[in-house]
């Protein structure tokens, strides 16, 4: 070979300091199956690895759902597919689970991986839209009913720590938040034409913030000017400024502002409503159904829904209260501490 034509080797990018501390340096965390024990160090400190998720109550939801060989699963959530892995592996053989996400990014990755991992062909199947469309998808594929439905209804951690993502303020980034990147308003747009009332009423509403009306008012006497993550934590900041709240306080304040533009950005309380009234038809009788809810208006609106089929007959029972991570997995994984498992059975 000539010489000439051989390309000289590069040397990976290094970072300052000991660890990196940008998403995108983390190649180890990003690269997992490469580097197995640094990620074992990782999750020894309970972090989750950048680039990645750990699904939270896995043996609760297997507990619940009780997969058996042969059975049709739904997993409307896919995600890193940690749950939708372990469902897999209890529906075969001759099992079918189809994997749903609206996250264009993300569904690509897990498809991969999951179907690297040697399944019969036709096994698992994925799909890229939003969980409302459940009634979509039983029509295409000419399904009378399902065995059992997941949903996890919280945002994975691959979202989270991406800061081009847009939705933590953990490092600057664009003002984005959607779940699916190529379809709807950005939060930064969002903010530019939502109402001062009604900003302060969703974040009252979504994220039970006692400041929403300082928060909206501030927000849109800067509007047009917050474009960024930092620039929306900081104006945040800014408004409570005379309100003598503890860092605490105002960080607390800073995440549910987040939280409740995510989700109008999204329409997620509007989805989950869609999603409620398709799991009764999807599921074939005795078939099962497992939301993880993360916050007051999900939750109340899967106990609701459920409380009704029950009285209606649509279920035949439902879960009494909500099934908690259990102490270990809290500790071991803090991003699990807000997560409520509601479960149904289908009549």
């Amino acid at each position: 070979m000539d010489e000439e034509s051989i390309e000289p080797h590069k040397r990976r990018k290094r970072y300052k300091g000991t660890h990196p501390r940008k998403f995108s340096e983390k190649y180890k965390e990003l690269n997992s199956e490469l580097y197995p024990e640094d990620i074992e160090k990782v999750l020894a400190r309970g972090d989750t690895p950048a680039g990645s998720h750990r699904s939270i109550c896995v043996r609760e939801v297997l507990e619940v759902l009780r997969p058996k060989p042969g059975q049709i699963a739904i997993d409307a959530t896919l995600g890193h597919g940690g749950h939708a892995l372990e469902i897999l592996r209890a529906i075969q053989p001759g099992g079918r689970l189809y994997g749903l996400d609206r996250d264009p990014i993300e569904i690509l990755k897990t498809s991969e991986r999951l179907r690297a991992m040697g399944f019969e062909e036709g096994s698992f199947i994925a799909k890229r839209m939003n969980f409302a469309e459940i009634g979509d998808l039983l029509v295409q594929e000419s399904l009378p009913g399902v065995d059992m439905i997941l949903a996890d209804l919280g945002v994975s951690s691959m979202q989270i720590d991406n800061p081009d993502r847009g939705f933590t303020f953990k490092h600057d980034g664009p003002l984005d938040m959607r779940m699916d990147p190529d379809r709807g308003q950005s939060a930064a747009e969002f903010l530019l034409v939502v109402s001062e009332a009604k900003l302060r009423n969703l974040i009252e509403e979504y994220a039970d913030e006692p400041e929403a009306s300082v928060i909206a008012r501030v927000l849109t006497q800067r509007k047009g000017t917050v474009s960024g993550t930092m620039a929306l934590a900081q104006a945040v900041r800014d408004a409570l400024e005379s309100r003598l709240n503890t860092e605490e306080e105002t960080q607390k304040s800073i995440r549910r502002t987040f939280q409740a533009l995510r989700i109008a950005v999204n329409d997620e309380l509007g989805a989950l409503e869609k999603l409620l009234s398709a799991i009764p038809l999807g599921l074939n009788g005795g078939g099962r159904v497992a939301l993880l809810c993360f916050h007051s208006g999900e939750e109340g609106r899967v106990e609701a829904a459920f409380r009704s089929g029950l009285e209606s007959g649509v279920y035949s029972s439902v879960s009494e209260n909500a099934i908690r991570p259990s102490a270990e997995e809290r500790y071991s994984n803090p991003r699990s501490t807000s997560a409520r498992l509601r479960w149904a059975v289908r009549a």
